[in-house]
């Protein structure tokens, strides 16, 4: 049996792996070309032991970390270990062999230490088109075939040598092959900074040192989740929703159903109930996404860094007490050869009903309904030299309202955590230009002791005729309230051209391959969070707060949370009526 590693040496070798993982993900966005991966971040990096195991994971898009040991165990079905050598490069996005979805293209580097393959560096990132039928994203297509390239765990380097024609063939099949292949480099130059470190990490401690500590470290993270599993009184927990459509048979709703099942110290997330799988993209990978998401609520819920005293690592002992579940052929585990790249507002949707679903035993953890979707904008066109451009960004959106805070506004909520694209990045770059991006002033945000975040609009104008794929949802099924707090708002999508002065015209959620013409405005209007709480109890103060913010009106206010408002003249508009406050809430209280 190994000797067990004392607390301070497995605290030290705890932080030099994050510290791996960390600058594994700094390599990559900062060394990438594409706005998605070099502003967004849309990315994630770590080590990985034999087994692919999660030892580390940069702090980006949890989406992305999550699913690398899929990508790893897809990977062996055509690369056994006996097979691999130092210098190689595997690349891998097959949504069927564990990918998180087809354009998150995953490098991997095996990890050889003195001559014995000791685990794995790797990373992901999403590329920003992979020869598909519709520019930078996909929506209504037939079958996986039509998301482009499939790349199943091929060797792009072996042994230190590039494999040439591997290199030409996605170059040639990608419509922006100089960022493509400029990102590609990027992620392989944080491969092997990953197999560097930890190679240096073990000359610093000993091979059996480093490998005893990740295994401690893992089953410290398992511990540390169990135990507050075990808090949960056993029970079936139950929350439904609904997708809006499946971007093809418009005003379908698609049910999503989960059941989280408690028991002891293990827990189940189960999604039976859901909706059938779909004869477009819009379906999920259950191993590289469906799984991943439900990991990521319950860490979220219950190993939140910044709300534990202990330091908790970010490994697979996190993923060991969740199990979870989708019958085969439902829209979270679909049979191939289903398309599944425009997989994550299901996902996103997934997390939200968790937390909806834990609610009522866990209320000072859970939030309100939050966005919970997703705003995956692709624009692009053909320039004067016969050459594409394309752009890929997320949109912003809101958070429900918090035991003790308000929802936060314009944020990249639950499973994103990616960052916002600059307007200048997109003026000095593309035939674009932002006409508005700000937030939302169209509606009031989910009412509560706690309001709801307020969303986000951004209005995106064609400079020049081009094409344009939305993916998004949540149109119809606004963000849910709790504890007698007021359900927030459903998103918009609008169009109108400038040129022409055209009034703003709803459109559905998601529509693949629209042509745009020159003027043409897309505006998004994101969903905003719902309230937590009695209106009715919420500090004056904040109303007064909100109605200066312009967030909300003074007859809202009265009507609402039964504040009572007066103009005043020190220069702020409005004051606070208490005492009639007071004595409207309580009429308001008694009816």
């Amino acid at each position: 049996m190994a000797k067990e590693i004392d607390p301070i040496t497995l605290q030290v070798i705890g932080g030099a792996l994050h510290a791996i993982a960390e600058q594994m993900g700094n390599v990559l966005y900062r060394m990438s070309y594409s706005s998605i991966i070099r502003e967004s971040q849309d990315l994630g990096a770590g080590l990985f032991d034999l087994d692919y195991n999660t030892l580390c994971e940069s702090d980006s898009t949890p989406m992305h970390i999550g699913s690398i040991p899929g990508y790893l165990h897809g990977i062996e079905k055509n690369i056994p270990k006996t097979d691999w050598k130092p210098g190689d490069v595997v690349i891998h996005n097959h949504p069927y062999y564990g990918a998180s979805h087809s354009p998150d293209i995953g490098i991997v580097m095996p990890i050889f230490y003195h001559g014995e393959l000791v685990g794995f560096s790797a990373n992901t990132a999403h590329h920003l088109d992979i020869g598909a039928a519709t520019p930078g994203l996909i929506i209504d297509v037939p079958d996986v075939f039509a998301e482009g390239m499939l790349l199943n765990g091929l060797k792009l380097y072996e042994a230190g040598k590039r494999n040439e024609t591997l290199w030409r063939y996605i170059s040639g099949n990608t419509r922006v092959p100089g960022l493509v292949m400029r990102d590609l480099e990027a992620q392989i130059a944080a491969a092997e900074l990953g197999v560097k470190l930890y190679c240096e990490l073990m000359d610093t401690y000993g091979r059996d040192t480093v490998e005893q500590a990740s295994k401690q470290l893992m089953d410290y993270s398992e511990h540390m989740l169990r135990r507050e599993i075990a808090k949960i009184p056993d029970g079936d927990y139950t929350a439904e929703g609904f997708m809006d459509d499946d971007g093809r048979t418009r005003d379908v709703r698609l049910p999503i159903k989960v059941t989280v099942r408690v028991r002891g110290d293990d827990v189940e997330v189960d999604l039976t109930g859901s909706s059938p799988q779909v004869p477009t993209a819009f379906n999920v990978p259950f191993e590289g996404s469906t799984k991943v998401a439900c990991y990521f609520a319950f860490r979220a819920l219950l190993l939140d860094t910044y709300t534990n005293q202990e330091y908790i690592p970010q490994n697979e002992g996190s993923f060991r007490p969740v199990k979870v579940t989708a019958p085969l052929g439902s829209i979270f585990n679909p049979i191939p050869p289903a398309a599944c790249e425009a997989r994550f507002n299901q996902i996103q949707r997934v997390v939200d009903l968790i937390i909806k679903a834990l609610a009522p035993v866990l209320p000072d953890k859970c939030t309100a309904g939050n966005a919970a979707c997703l705003s995956f904008a692709s624009y692009s066109g053909v320039r004067e030299t016969g050459d594409y451009w394309v752009l890929i960004e997320v949109n912003e959106a809101a958070m429900g309202g918090r035991p003790n805070s308000d929802g936060p506004d314009t944020i990249e909520e639950l499973m994103r955590n990616t960052r916002n694209n600059p307007l200048e990045d997109l003026g000095m770059h593309l035939p674009m230009i932002c006409d508005r991006y700000e937030i939302r002033d169209d509606v009031f945000p989910g009412a509560g002791k706690y309001r709801g975040g307020m969303g986000v609009v951004k209005s995106q104008r064609f400079l020049t005729p081009g094409f344009m794929t939305h993916e998004s949802d949540r149109n119809e099924d606004a963000p849910w309230g709790i504890f007698g707090g007021q359900d927030g708002i459903p998103a918009r999508v609008r169009i109108h051209n400038a040129a022409r002065a055209e009034e703003p015209r709803d459109v559905y959620a998601k529509f693949s391959g629209m042509r745009a013409e020159l003027g043409d405005v897309v505006s998004y209007l994101s969903p905003c969070g719902g309230g937590f709480g009695n209106p009715l109890e919420r500090d004056p103060a904040k109303v007064l707060d909100d109605l200066l913010d312009e967030f909300i009106t003074p007859e809202h206010a009265l009507e609402v949370y039964g504040v009572v408002l007066a103009p005043v003249s020190n220069g702020y508009k409005w004051g606070l009526d208490l005492p009639a406050t007071e004595a409207l809430r309580a009429t308001m209280r008694a009816a």
